[in-house]
């Protein structure tokens, strides 16, 4: 007999709910329905997410470091920062560099927050990427597109330092004297620096962030260089696939199946078997979505 010499089965949201609620021992009839299982459904990649480390979600950047420059925002959808280096050069050239990641405790500590050098350590602030409605001020006077000082009417409700949207562009600021803005940075978080009007409203944004130290110097250009763990894309409109390998689609539908038995009628007589189908089919899938790289421990020996 020949094989279908095929290997691209998947399911879309429709059949994966479809299946989930056929577990259960019911129909996917109604557009409720599907709205209810398409929130079930976003809820279970979360706590996917706060399982562990899901391999097919872990993505590579970097960030250009400017001298003097200590905040820097990284994507709203990262959940964690897993690795970084320092890269010193470019191309063939390059070099990375061990940067330690510290706490909050440890970098409130730092006596010198605008110390200059290359940068050996970093705080990841996971912030969780909302934008205020407003900061109730607003610009006390127009700024041009280079301007580093920006004059607003009160900044009461502002943050002592952080990152605040007017119009399109997201600014970073480091320091507040009086009504003043200082050394800020333009044109963060991809956005595109711009002059602004009077009386322009100010928004305050809590990007994730990275704090740097020491925050760079001439000897450079650094470039900060991360690994993250980014949220898994919600579910679709019906007629797209789940942002999940194959792999996990025995578990993604028994999850789903599970969450759904907590609220249809009747699913409590199913739940029991239905969690544990959910239990043993995440076991399989995240012992095999995992490392296989042997273990490597090596002692960091100092010389006096």
């Amino acid at each position: 007999m020949t094989t279908s010499s095929v290997t691209t089965f998947n399911l879309d949201l429709n059949n994966l709910i479809e299946e989930a609620f056929e577990r259960c021992g019911s129909e996917l009839r109604s557009g409720y329905d599907m709205r209810t299982a398409r929130r079930s459904l976003n809820l279970l990649t979360i706590e996917w997410a706060n399982r562990g480390i899901n391999l097919w979600t872990i993505e590579q950047g970097q960030i250009p470091l400017t001298t003097g420059q200590i905040s820097y925002p990284i994507p709203t959808d990262t959940i964690d920062l897993l690795d970084h280096v320092v890269r010193t050069g470019s191309d063939s050239n390059q070099i990375d560099i061990n940067i330690s990641r510290i706490s909050e405790s440890t970098y409130s500590t730092l006596p010198n927050k605008n110390a200059q050098g290359r940068p050996i350590q970093v705080w990841v602030n996971r912030q969780t990427g909302v934008t205020r409605s407003t900061a109730n001020t607003t610009l006390a006077a127009s700024i041009s597109a280079t301007a580093t000082t920006i004059d607003v009417t009160s900044a009461v409700n502002l943050p002592a330092a952080g990152f605040i949207t007017i119009g399109t562009e997201t600014i970073a600021y480091q320091n507040v004297s009086s009504n003043q803005l200082l050394n800020c940075y333009r044109a963060q978080n991809n956005t595109t620096a711009a002059t602004h009007t009077i009386a322009d409203s100010i928004f305050v944004t809590n990007l994730p962030n990275i704090n740097i130290w020491p925050t760079g110097d001439g000897s450079g250009p650094y470039t900060f260089v991360y690994w993250r763990l980014r949220r898994m894309q919600d579910a679709g409109d019906g007629s797209t696939t789940q942002d999940i390998p194959f792999r996990f689609l025995p578990a993604l539908v028994a999850g789903l199946s599970v969450q759904l038995a907590l609220k249809l009628p009747g699913g409590f007589e199913r739940l029991q078997v239905l969690k544990m189908a959910y239990d043993e089919q995440w076991m399989l899938a995240s012992d095999e979505d995992r490392e296989k790289a042997p273990l490597r421990l090596a002692p960091r020996v100092a010389f006096n």
